[in-house]
């Protein structure tokens, strides 16, 4: 694996967590925040050829709404 899919895999990692505590915290702004940045790595990463989607499940991730 190269250093940069690490590093991405590695900073989706964090904000998936960061955004599962704010959803379980009932942090609407923050939810929005994680999903937001997760949306822009997903992104970064289909920029560069990877597919990012499989490293975490996108049902909980996405959509951004915290409580529906």
């Amino acid at each position: 694996m190269k250093e940069f899919e690490k590093t991405l895999r590695g900073r989706v990692g964090v904000v998936y967590t960061e955004l599962a505590a704010a959803r379980e915290g009932g942090e609407d702004y923050a939810c929005d925040l994680h999903a937001a940045r997760l949306e822009e790595l997903f992104d970064l990463a289909r920029r560069h050829g990877i597919d990012a989607t499989t490293w975490v499940d996108l049902d909980v991730a996405i959509p951004r709404q915290c409580s529906a």
